[in-house]
């Protein structure tokens, strides 16, 4: 058995390209048995070069560099074997094979995950090895029209986003990564804004200490986060007046909704980690963030990003409460009366239950009106305005 190990080995640095792929395709196979992977961890030595070099020259060989890269995945599942891919450079190899158009992303990425990519030398080196994922996801992708060959970056992004080495680099202003991440959000590709989004949400775990960094990225990360949650309503001109020029020409007009609700409540995710800050809260409230967020809740139907919304509202209007088992339940009630169209009824209604007038563009009650506590121990949510 390993002199026929050896001898399928071998074959895997053939000069004719038929046998080096009929080779890989053994190899991958055995990559998928656990007797399999015992015999070639047996055999690293020569095998994870030879699989390497496979993925770093297949070039056009699709089949033969897909069937080497799946090898080499399965193969780093063994930590001691994943140490030596890193030490053989297999993160190297893999980056450069995403980086070119026609190469087979989507298995790369497996490589490609924060335990490698963030194992790589020193800190300068990993931010090297990370600039250039960012680069090859915001590589303009017209050359296909068919498919964005660089989406399943994104995905790598992600990954790295979810470990506090990996938000480091992204986030260091030097950098700019992470401004160059942000500016993809407006892709209609879904994949790729939903990327984009997470990558942000994760990001934003470190608002506690970085959060003069995000807020220095205004410009982009406020459209990035609240035009997917802002509903498909033309705003009025009032409301676009409080706006800062990049959300209020998006809101002058009809927009498609977004449809993935994970991406609606990761950017809402992502909010609530910013206004939990002050400066942040601060920031929200200069862009006109309570109404974009008000008018979005009023076509949401998803519980969970329902959820998302209310818990921005209870951080921002942490005296108004709308509780969900008491005749102080606003929220479901006024849902559900403003779908009936009969506002006017149930406007009678709350002025005779609380008498007063709640603005969530003031941030309080009008002058004049009895200043009046939300019941205690109750459960938060979302904020109304009442026109009376």
């Amino acid at each position: 058995m390993a002199d026929e190990l050896d001898e399928l080995l071998g074959f895997l640095s053939s000069p004719q390209p038929n046998v080096r792929g009929a080779a890989a395709g053994i190899v991958r196979g055995l990559t998928g048995d656990a007797d399999g992977l015992r015999a070639l961890s047996a055999r690293a030595d020569r095998a994870l070069p030879a699989l390497l070099r496979l993925l770093a020259s297949a070039g056009g060989e699709l089949g033969t560099g897909g069937a080497a890269a799946d090898s080499l995945v399965n193969l780093s599942q063994d930590g001691a074997l994943s140490a030596r891919l890193v030490s053989l450079g297999a993160v190297v190899a893999a980056m450069d094979v995403v980086a070119k158009p026609g190469g087979f992303h989507r298995v790369n990425t497996d490589i490609l995950n924060p335990d490698y990519t963030l194992k790589v030398g020193d800190e300068k080196m990993q931010g090297l090895y990370v600039a250039k994922l960012v680069r090859s996801f915001c590589r303009s992708s017209s050359e296909s029209e068919e498919e964005d060959i660089f989406e399943h970056v994104a995905s790598i992004l992600v990954n790295i986003s979810k470990v506090e080495a990996g938000r480091r680099i992204l986030m260091e202003p030097k950098r700019g990564l992470l401004k160059q991440i942000i500016r993809q959000s407006d892709s209609t590709n879904q994949l790729r804004k939903k990327g984009v989004v997470s990558t942000i949400r994760n990001c934003c775990f470190e608002a506690d200490t970085q959060i003069q960094n995000l807020l220095s990225l205004a410009e982009y990360i406020w459209p990035a986060l609240l035009l997917p949650v802002a509903g498909k309503k033309i705003y009025s001109e009032e409301d676009r007046s409080k706006m800062p020029p990049e959300l209020a020409n998006a809101l002058s007009h009809e927009r498609e909704a977004v449809e993935n609700s994970e991406i609606r409540q990761q950017a809402l995710e992502a909010i609530y980690m910013i206004v939990l800050q002050d400066e942040g809260r601060r920031a929200f409230w200069s862009v006109n963030g309570p109404r974009i967020l008000q008018v979005g809740y009023e076509d949401e139907e998803d519980p969970k990003v329902m959820e998302a919304y209310e818990l921005i509202g209870s951080l921002v209007f942490p005296w108004l409460k709308a509780i969900k088992s008491s005749p102080y339940n606003y929220v479901r009630t006024w849902r559900n009366m403003h779908k009936q169209s009969n506002l006017p009824t149930f406007h009678r209604k709350i002025r005779k239950l609380v008498n007063v007038h709640m603005s969530p563009l003031t941030g309080g009650f009008a002058s004049g009106q009895r200043n009046i506590q939300p019941p205690v121990g109750k459960t938060t949510g979302f904020w109304i305005n009442v026109p009376f």
